[in-house]
């Protein structure tokens, strides 16, 4: 069988590169679409690398047949260790089905990992994953530990998740590979693709850049912050199935970069939110932080910058960490909430016209847990408590600090019009759990430790969501792949595309 009948059309069988090098590091990383992957990696040697796939059916004893495809990588050297950094676009790839892969050059592979292609269209499910910051407890072993059961945890209870999304901080310091190693140490890294996001952790140096390489980059200075020796990140967006993901750089904020950033979704939208049913935005810096990083000056900044266009914009879901506890929204409108009679910890929402729900993820380590804080109008006057609960935020139905490791499952339910939004328990007060272990906080469970911790696989919130205009509500119909309810919703009042002169 041959390459265009293994991956479609318009892909060739390269020729095997005769030069060795030695492979490590190696991650799997989202495509544009679903048919595409991207692999990076690190190598001793400078010399011609690349990515050997073929459907793992046709292996045979573990051997690769002679016509699987070879996608020439990308190669660099790598300015934090030496050595040299790697990547390459596997394309063309079949739904269900399953490959195997191997990087390097012929007489010096590295090991065969294998990853699950599933339906190109319908329903699916995707994991979101805050700061595992390894090395911030002080532990870098303890806290790869934690971090690794995670995934063990969420993969075992999903196994057919669809994307692994991250929420920034990666590690504790944005250079010291021995943190990166340990992040990066599960292979099922390897086999689940790795939706990166930096953090402000990640940033000072060319490590997260470097480990990965993600689709429809723009790294323009905005976007790109830093000295040109230490910049890495810059916003970048795919459609997966019926989502428009858009995933933004949050640590350049500064001189205008807000407004940069808001630009750039703008473009994305009007360009590619024909092509998706739902626009899911990902970036670090929570700016309805429940925690120590709630009225910091950059999310005070944000939250006067982002919420109205964002509502304006049709966005559905906002995904963020950088705070170390875990949040859910009410309905968020032009920054002000939706519906005031929402109550708190509903398990149904309704969004409305321009109503948008953040999500701000909790460890998935456990190597650093913030404590929730009492809303402080002397801080930012903005940002004072929920009148229907006022020990929270006024921006926030659901506010949740018990020093366990968490992951947050996203089920988007097409075919029903809505959004599924579960906080799920991935460890308990027990190994592995650093900050815990180590005495850096001093309770664990929930109610500030009076109750016992729940077990691992429950639910600390649930709720499902009915975004606007027949894209959530249930028996509207589906628009047809290519038709956004919200594009067409805006054509069908006279307007051509969202701009920023909408914003206002």
């Amino acid at each position: 069988m041959g390459a265009a009948a293994l991956f479609g059309s318009g892909l060739t069988t390269a020729a095997h590169a005769a030069d060795p090098a030695t492979a490590s590091g190696i991650v799997l990383g989202v495509g544009a679409t679903e048919s595409q992957r991207v692999v990076s990696w690190y190598a001793s040697a400078g010399t011609a690398q690349m990515v050997e796939v073929a459907p793992t059916s046709e292996l045979v004893n573990g051997e690769f047949p002679a016509n699987a495809v070879t996608f020439p990588a990308t190669v660099a050297a790598n300015t934090v260790n030496g050595g040299y950094n790697g990547h390459a676009t596997v394309d063309g790839l079949k739904e269900n089905t399953k490959y195997s892969y191997r990087v390097g050059a012929e007489g010096s592979w590295s090991q065969t990992y294998s990853f699950k292609t599933q339906d190109f269209d319908g329903d699916f499910n995707f994991l979101f994953f805050g700061d595992p910051q390894i090395g911030s407890s002080g532990d870098t072993a303890k806290d790869g530990a934690g971090w690794t059961d995670t995934l063990n945890v969420a993969l075992a209870a999903n196994p057919n998740t669809e994307l692994l999304v991250s929420g920034g901080d990666q590690v504790e310091t944005a250079n010291t590979e021995t943190q990166w190693n340990a992040f990066l140490a599960s292979d099922k890294l390897r086999q689940y693709p790795w939706a990166a996001t930096i953090g402000n952790h990640d940033v000072g140096g060319k490590a997260y850049e470097q480990h990965f390489w993600t689709p429809n980059t723009d790294r323009s200075a905005p976007f790109y912050n830093g000295t040109p020796a230490t910049r890495s990140g810059g916003d970048y967006w795919y459609v997966y199935k019926d989502v428009l993901f858009i995933d933004l750089n949050s640590n350049a904020y500064a001189n205008g970069a807000d407004a940069a950033h808001i630009g750039y979704v703008t473009d994305v939208v009007n360009k590619h939110g024909a092509d998706a049913k739902y626009t899911v935005l990902v970036y670090h810096h929570s700016i309805y932080s429940p925690a120590s990083h709630a009225n910091d000056g950059d999310n005070q900044l944000r939250r006067q910058d982002f919420p109205t266009a964002f509502s304006k914009l049709g966005v559905d879901l906002v995904l963020q960490g950088h705070d170390h506890s875990y949040s859910r929204s009410y309905a968020i409108k032009n920054g002000k909430k939706a519906h005031p009679d929402e109550q708190p910890s509903a398990t149904q929402v309704n969004t409305g016209p321009g109503g948008v729900i953040y999500v701000t993820a909790n460890s998935a380590s456990g190597s650093k847990y913030y404590d929730l804080t009492a809303p402080d109008t002397t801080e930012d006057p903005n940002y004072g408590p929920d009148p229907l609960n006022p020990k929270s935020h006024w921006a926030n139905s659901v506010e949740n600090q018990e020093h366990v490791r968490t992951y947050v499952k996203v089920q988007v339910d097409a075919r029903r019009n809505r959004l599924v939004v579960e906080n799920v328990r991935s460890g308990t007060c027990a190994a592995p759990n650093a900050a815990v272990e180590l005495g850096n906080v001093s309770w664990c469970g929930p109610n500030s430790g009076a109750t016992a911790a729940q077990p691992v696989g429950s639910k600390v919130d649930q709720v499902v969501i009915h975004p606007y205009n027949g894209r959530g509500q249930v028996d509207a119909p589906k628009p047809a792949r290519g038709e956004s309810a919200w594009v067409r919703q805006n054509a069908e009042s006279g307007a051509r595309a969202v701009t920023l002169t909408s914003l206002s």
